[in-house]
């Protein structure tokens, strides 16, 4: 079994198709799905696609891009919605200094009402980083959040072993895969294989050989057979460690009946 640990459901890319894509996830062996919230007002959507699947479980939270529309969120509502029993982690949060969609100083407010959300939760944290790999790891080592992962890893190695110093994951997509990722790909060597967590960010970065197609869960296993080759074990190695990592880290998860 493999776990799809970061997608979006939710997204109007599988609005008309959305049952089929959970059907051919299945049908590859993806036994569970984690669907990821970007923004507040958006996260009923989220939150039914978990009740109606047993096998996919989703988060809370407003991605940095979203930061200025939820400048006033609060840790108390985050974790107010984080007690639904389908929620399991508290983000997608962070910071992107790439494209800057919402003021810096409000991406970092965000991001720490998410932190705080997650130690009163006491859920793991998902963390989008790009283009602020020191910014981001002075703000954990100086919050200590109970757990997390950095999500779509695409960082510097820096931010891989600073993170790693404080105990979270470090979630691979379908990036490693592409030809310009040689950066990535030794990093991923060295990260120690209890710490890995695979994912495929759809609908974004689909994975070589459906590079330039719309991503999906399905796709995972594309990923995860990559980062076996990288690490130098058998891809049904890579699952059922990726896999229990995933059900270690998201405690409030429950396995799939066998």
């Amino acid at each position: 079994m493999l776990v799809d640990s970061h997608c979006h459901l939710d997204f109007p890319d599988f609005a008309e198709e959305r049952e089929a894509i959970i059907a051919r996830a299945r049908d590859t062996g993806i036994g569970t799905m984690l669907t990821i919230s970007t923004r507040l007002d958006q996260f009923p959507g989220v939150r039914a696609i978990a009740e109606t699947h047993d096998d996919i479980w989703c988060s809370v939270g407003a991605h940095p891009h979203e930061a200025a529309d939820h400048a006033d969120l609060t840790a108390e509502r985050l974790v107010a919605l984080a007690a639904h029993p389908r929620v399991i982690g508290i983000g997608e949060t962070g910071l992107d200094f790439h494209y800057d969609h919402s003021p810096r100083d409000l991406q970092e407010r965000v991001f720490r009402a998410h932190i705080a959300a997650a130690k009163a939760a006491g859920l793991p944290l998902i963390v989008h980083a790009r283009e602020a790999d020191d910014e981001i790891a002075c703000i954990l080592e100086e919050t200590r959040p109970p757990a997390g992962v950095l999500h779509c890893f695409s960082s510097g190695r820096g931010l891989a072993e600073r993170a790693l110093a404080i105990g979270f994951h470090i979630s691979i997509s379908g990036i490693v895969t592409f030809r310009n990722a040689d950066e990535l790909r030794a990093i991923v060597r060295d990260v120690p294989l209890d710490r890995l967590l695979v994912e495929t960010d759809a609908p974004y970065l689909a994975p070589v050989p459906y590079r330039g197609r719309r991503n999906e869960p399905a796709y995972v296993a594309a990923t995860a057979t990559a980062v076996a080759a990288l690490k130098g074990v058998e891809p049904d190695a890579l699952a059922t460690a990726t896999t229990a990592n995933f059900f270690r880290l998201f405690g409030k998860a429950s396995r799939p009946a066998a």
